[in-house]
């Protein structure tokens, strides 16, 4: 079953393999069951752990080796308090925002930040850049908050045009302005590492709202990406 935003689509195995494969997102927020945050982190750290040393024993690994016995556990940890952390709403980053007291009207420009995610296709990671522009309406915001907003919907299965998505909405809505750009460039090692093996290939995905939308203020802010910052 392929869950879109307004009706689920019957698809076959091969079908869905193939919607896999080609990255297609079905939806714009994260895929998420009603009871996602019934169990306790422990709970889910305890029932991964047991699923993923079945999964070990079965493609014939042996787990009373020293360096194989934890390797169960130390996954389901990864998953529920690291790479996955963002699928919990608690986990959200608080943001202050604070008056603009200095005035300054013209584009603000994050560019370069890091990020990794898995494609929910494979569980593999993604690895790129975000390049974020806003204007502000009268208040700003924590520069170090904008890496946040990129971690918090970075740390899920994710395909990236809705990772795109979900950091220029979160920021239109916590910035209270519409004026907000995102460009990520991102290498996906399921695209690398397996399939066509292409290891020199990007992907570039972007979020254009308000004022970003004419082409000369979208050109400024690309100008300003393209800009050689490394010190």
């Amino acid at each position: 079953m392929l869950n879109t935003q307004h009706k689920k689509i019957e698809l076959s195995d091969t079908e869905i393999d193939e919607l896999g494969n080609d990255h297609v997102s079905s939806c714009y927020n994260t895929p998420l069951r009603e009871d996602a945050f019934v169990k306790t982190d422990e709970q889910k750290i305890d029932i991964i752990s047991q699923h993923f040393k079945t999964i070990m024993e079965t493609l014939g690994l042996d787990l009373t080796d020293d360096s194989l016995k934890g390797t169960p556990l130390r996954v389901a940890k990864m998953y529920v308090k690291e790479v996955f952390q963002g699928l919990n709403p608690a986990n959200k980053p608080s943001i202050s925002m604070f008056d603009n007291k200095y005035k300054y009207k013209e584009m603000l420009v994050e560019k370069n930040i890091s990020f990794y995610t898995y494609c929910e296709h494979h569980f593999v990671p993604i690895m790129g850049k975000a390049h974020i522009a806003y204007l502000n309406n009268g208040q700003v915001i924590g520069l170090s908050k904008l890496n946040r907003i990129v971690e918090y919907f970075a740390k899920r299965p994710q395909v990236q045009e809705r990772l795109t998505m979900q950091i220029g909405k979160e920021l239109e809505n916590v910035l209270g302005t519409s004026d907000v750009a995102v460009l990520i460039d991102a290498k996906h090692l399921c695209v690398a590492s397996r399939g066509v093996k292409d290891d020199t290939s990007s992907t570039i995905t972007s979020y254009y709202g308000g004022v970003f939308k004419e082409q000369e203020k979208r050109d400024e802010f690309l100008k300003y990406v393209d800009i050689n910052t490394e010190f």
